[in-house]
């Protein structure tokens, strides 16, 4: 989360209202220096009242993928079985929760949220980056074999042996292309979609990280032709 100050309480709450039935819900809300507006201390306001809620300050965090690594080792230390993973501000719905827990339940390692298989949308997103998105899962899919109709999304539920093997082989992307490499990592374990909103202006996408995707494409197109064993 990040300068997210006049949404940041609100996701929260509705975040937290869709997790409910289960034993235990901790909620893990990272923060770094890309923050500058009042959206920690508002945070740190609603987590004294709020105990499942817990602020993660990280100023060391050098890019977006280190803040989301920090999230899911939060999640691990914690000894969460199940973790979500997801954005704030709205542009992933806390609506959608419950197919992920609806889903996981019929005995998925994975399960990752789409914005392009039947049901799923993608609105207040630019033309550009539809068609970047749709192409790098289409690319993505005809070079590394996988089947999943998004490949560049976040939102996705793991178990907690999935995503500590996805740690344990180690995330290079330090872009979002990230989202990729965790999909292949995971792409021979049980792995399923749901439907999902994703409503987002998106940032400008740039031909650094473009540049950063093609590289990160061919390197997992290389290891595809490796042998079984020295993949998940």
């Amino acid at each position: 989360m990040a300068n997210e100050a006049d949404t940041a309480e609100r996701f929260v709450r509705e975040v937290l209202r869709q997790c409910g039935g289960f034993r235990e819900v901790q909620m893990f809300v990272v923060l770094d220096r890309a923050t500058t507006d009042t959206t920690r201390a508002i945070l740190e306001q609603v987590a004294q009242a709020e105990p499942r809620l817990r602020v993660v300050w990280a100023p060391e965090n050098r890019c977006v993928v280190d803040a989301y690594i920090r999230g899911y080792r939060e999640a691990l230390a914690a000894g969460c079985d199940w973790i979500l993973e997801l954005d704030s501000g709205f542009s992933h719905q806390p609506g959608d929760i419950p197919r992920f827990f609806d889903r996981f339940e019929e005995g998925y390692d994975c399960v990752f949220g789409t914005r392009f298989g039947p049901g799923g949308r993608l609105t207040n997103s630019s033309f550009k980056r539809r068609i970047v998105s749709r192409g790098g899962t289409l690319l993505a899919n005809v070079l590394l074999g996988t089947r999943l109709t998004d490949m560049t999304s976040g939102f996705e539920l793991f178990s907690r042996r999935a995503l500590q093997k996805v740690l344990d082989r180690g995330i290079e992307s330090r872009g979002h292309f990230f989202q990729t490499e965790i999909r292949f990592y995971c792409s021979r374990l049980h792995i399923a979609e749901v439907p999902i909103h994703y409503k987002s202006a998106s940032p400008r996408l740039s031909g650094a990280a473009i540049s950063e995707a093609f590289r990160g494409l061919w390197k997992l197109y290389s290891e595809s032709k490796q042998p079984r064993e020295n993949s998940l």
